[in-house]
């Protein structure tokens, strides 16, 4: 970083895509939007609003973004596709005020895609991309057409999730479980519990202290790299911990993992971003209205092996009532546009023929 990253090449790589600022409910939001270059003649281009997550940024869809707006197939959708900054990150101006969480994001979201003429559009995420694009969901069930997701978490578990848990490892086909869903889930205390105790103490921190660990972040960049590269490696992959370099290198490359350190670091944004933490789960999981309500917009699940957090298809159908893809991936992990581009686009477009009865 310090010796042979080049941020100037870096910068004019970020800027192949035109970017934009706009003032919604006092903000200033960050965000790009790329249409397709060469579109046919009798062609539309679909509005898809992809939303990031922690700690990521709009970067993270740099590598899908030509799969999406040129894609190769002729039967294939063209996309128009807007990437935003949550507000708090990256570019995008942080809140003033507390109580902005996923709602709050989602509202912001809603209303730059009304401000750009659309009213119809789709929305696809991943981490806090699943929760802000639910929302939309929720709060646009009309003009949202479909929600695709790479991740998902059930906040509130209902009796047919208790059963599975109880009796799923025994009687996997009563409850539709795949040998995935056997690997992952079981046994439960290891698999579940044990890899969630290893891989969420950054959330307890930023939940209830996020403005003293992130000044210290702010103050180093070494310690911001290594607070922010760990994820990229454990999430990616949990045998990665294993291994000395944290296998960083097996599927991003250090300029492109640099350069998302560096909209942190130049915007100064750590804490803002770690703060959406203690708005979304300071009061506690379970408690806001939002989880209790379900999802009836047109639903994809994308389901990679490595995920944090792994949800069955039949945890999902309790609050997304209309999931009508679910697929289990070959391989991939939590950050799926960075990583396996290609799955995850491919998995948008057999979604959409899904919706218009073409497949």
């Amino acid at each position: 970083w310090r010796n042979q990253f080049d941020w100037k090449k870096q910068v004019e790589k970020l800027n192949k895509y035109p970017h934009f600022k706009t003032k919604i409910e006092g903000l200033d939001i960050h965000f790009i939007h790329v249409c397709p270059p060469n579109l046919a003649e009798g062609k539309t281009a679909v509005p898809l609003l992809m939303v990031h997550g922690w700690p990521g940024s709009f970067y993270e869809f740099y590598r899908i973004l030509p799969l999406l707006t040129e894609p190769a197939g002729p039967d294939s959708v063209v996309f128009q596709v807007i990437c935003p900054s949550i507000p708090g990150y990256g570019f995008s101006e942080a809140p003033h005020k507390q109580g902005f969480n996923s709602v709050c994001a989602a509202r912001v979201f809603c209303k730059l895609m009304k401000r750009l003429g659309f009213n119809d559009f789709y929305v696809q995420g991943g981490d806090w991309g699943w929760l802000i694009g639910t929302n939309i969901a929720q709060l646009q069930p009309r003009n949202v057409k479909g929600l695709h997701l790479n991740f998902a978490s059930v906040s509130k578990p209902g009796l047919h999730t208790v059963l599975s848990l109880v009796f799923g490892r025994y009687f996997p086909g009563l409850f539709g479980f795949k040998d995935h869903d056997l690997k992952r889930l079981f046994p439960f205390m290891t698999n579940v519990v044990g890899e969630t105790l290893k891989e969420t103490g950054y959330m307890h921190i930023q939940a209830t202290k996020p403005d003293t660990a992130g000044r210290a972040l702010n103050d180093s960049p070494v310690g911001l790299a290594a607070y922010i590269l760990e994820k990229f490696s454990t999430w990616t992959d949990p045998q990665f911990r294993n291994l000395e370099d944290g296998g960083l290198e097996r599927k991003f490359s250090l300029d492109d993992l640099l350069t998302n350190v560096m909209i942190y670091w130049v915007t100064g944004c750590i804490i803002s971003s770690m703060r959406f933490y203690k708005e979304n789960l300071g009061k506690g999981i379970g408690t806001r209205k939002h989880e209790k309500l379900p999802v009836r917009v047109p639903t994809a699940m994308a389901c990679f092996p490595n995920e944090l957090l792994h949800t069955p298809r039949l945890w999902a159908e309790q609050k997304y009532l209309n999931l009508v893809s679910f697929n289990y991936m070959e391989r991939g992990g939590h950050f799926a546009a960075f990583e396996e581009p290609e799955l995850l686009a491919q998995d948008i477009q057999n979604f959409m023929k899904k919706l218009s009865g073409s497949e």
